[in-house]
């Protein structure tokens, strides 16, 4: 049975078909994990020495994938940035002290005019010192600063979302990734069984082509005829093992692994998955609107376009004064005794505002700067939600392509079956010739083949359908 050409949704679902309404964004499992410490990486052989699911491979990638514990160290930096930008908003207790020594003559002295009959000089008591100190502490709060405080919250606001909306787009990566690795892997050890079988077949044919020729019944041609096929059929397998071998490597290599040095040849590690998977059920009109709705990639230009736009209000924010207010305590050395210990103190309390009427056209030049680069940011969101819309026709175009590629295969291998055992059966009567067998098997291997091809193909189709319309993967479940 071929699909329609557009398969529609269940009605009253969001995320269309029942995969995909049970499929959650990966990142609940990968945010967790920001609390904890970096993992070690894994350098024991525990998980390659027991079969593994691929919900187990998707936990492992969330721990160890290289991708994902750098963009958790992004993310890290990113709350950094915000507390940064955030600063400017929250109040701020500055300390300051200080102390200096200077030479004596350049110590001014204090004198008066005095009555006649006292004399001239300085009058008792009244020595300023060569030494002085201070000390103040303050609480100092920005009140007004042309709109830049209430830019810097929203700055700090979006700066958070985008950072977030980053790894999404890591953990959806990876996650696909590591489900494509996990295919490739399951296709590899079935080309190996077809390949095999193929062999197992042509050794059959083999057998009995020398019983017939011993018997006298067929030539000695055909015997050779059997064993060359025979033999052209070994580099399949060998190339099919070869291809398993690497497929385990790339696998391992996503999860995040180190391979130990004595597993030189092939990685012992043994996939519980299968390449059957069920039909996706999505209208494009919905899989477009979704994928507008859910890409984590669009949703981190869209912060970058409404952080340019904060930035536009920052530079606006020189055009205007700023005022701040303080309030604290201190306190200083007397300036008219050479005592030291002798401190005038007291609490403080004001206002401070400036204003740069004239600077030099800096502010005009950062308003002109940031507008720019808003408008740029503009273009840059229009032209990936235009190549988003790309990605999704072309992810379900391919989808369409592997599921009718697929139902085309579903009775062939049986049909190849019956026609391998009756052109043996017409061998065995005389009526059939060897090249009838050897064109139903070589035909039967390719059967084989083109099925769990067109397997692996849909499976990785639908997996970058999703992706591309935002749907992640389904959640990974606890490990067995």
């Amino acid at each position: 049975m071929t699909p329609s050409p557009r398969p529609t949704p269940r009605a009253g679902s969001n995320l269309p078909g029942p995969r995909l309404r049970r499929a959650i964004p990966i990142l609940a499992l990968g945010l967790s994990a920001l609390g904890a410490e970096a993992p070690v990486p894994a350098r024991a052989t525990a998980w390659l020495d027991r079969p593994v699911s691929l919900a187990d491979c998707l936990n492992l990638a969330l721990q160890q994938n290289a991708a994902v514990l750098k963009s958790k160290q992004d993310l890290q930096a990113a709350h950094g940035v915000v507390v940064q930008t955030r600063a400017i908003v929250l109040p701020k207790v500055r300390v300051a002290g200080d102390y200096a020594i200077s030479d004596e003559g350049a110590v001014e002295k204090l004198s008066f005019a005095l009555p006649p009959g006292l004399g001239a000089g300085n009058l008792p008591g009244i020595q300023p010192g060569n030494q002085r100190w201070s000390g103040t502490i303050r609480l100092v709060q920005s009140v007004y600063e042309g709109g830049r405080l209430k830019s810097a919250w929203q700055t700090a606001r979006l700066t958070r979302e985008q950072a977030v909306a980053q790894h999404q787009a890591v953990l959806a990566d990876t996650a696909l990734e590591v489900r494509v690795a996990y295919a490739d892997v399951l296709l590899a050890a079935q080309q190996i069984v077809v390949s095999e079988a193929s062999l197992d077949l042509l050794g059959k044919e083999l057998e009995d082509t020398n019983r017939r020729h011993v018997a006298g019944t067929v030539p000695r041609f055909n015997v050779l005829r059997a064993e060359v096929e025979q033999a052209n059929a070994r580099p399949r397998l060998i190339r099919a093992k070869n291809a398993y071998r690497i497929a385990k490597n790339n696998l391992a290599h996503v999860l995040g692994f180190h391979v130990p040095k004595e597993v030189f040849e092939d990685i012992p590690l043994q996939l519980t998955g299968t390449l059957e998977s069920e039909k996706l059920e999505i209208a494009l009109p919905a899989a477009l609107l979704q994928a507008l709705e859910k890409r984590p990639e669009l949703i981190v230009l869209r912060k970058a376009e409404q952080l340019r736009k904060e930035a536009i209000v920052t530079a606006r924010a020189g055009y205007l004064p700023s005022l701040e207010a303080f309030g604290g305590y201190g306190s200083h050395n007397s300036t008219f005794f050479n005592d030291l210990a002798r401190d005038v103190s007291g609490w403080q309390a004001g206002v401070q505002l400036s204003w740069d009427v004239f600077d030099g056209g800096l502010s005009r030049g950062k308003v002109s700067q940031a507008r720019a680069l808003y408008e740029k940011a503009q273009v840059e969101t229009d032209d990936a939600t235009r190549r988003i819309e790309l990605e999704v026709r072309t992810a379900y175009s391919n989808l369409l392509e592997a599921w009718e590629v697929l139902e085309s295969q579903k009775k062939v291998q049986e049909q190849a079956q019956e026609a391998l055992r009756l052109a043996g059966a017409r061998a065995e009567a005389g009526s059939g010739t060897q090249l009838d067998v050897l064109s139903a098997q070589t035909a039967l291997t390719e059967a084989r083949t083109t099925q769990i091809q067109a397997q692996r193909d849909y499976t990785v189709a639908r997996d970058r359908l999703e992706r591309a319309i935002g749907a992640y993967v389904p959640a990974p479940q606890p490990a067995q």
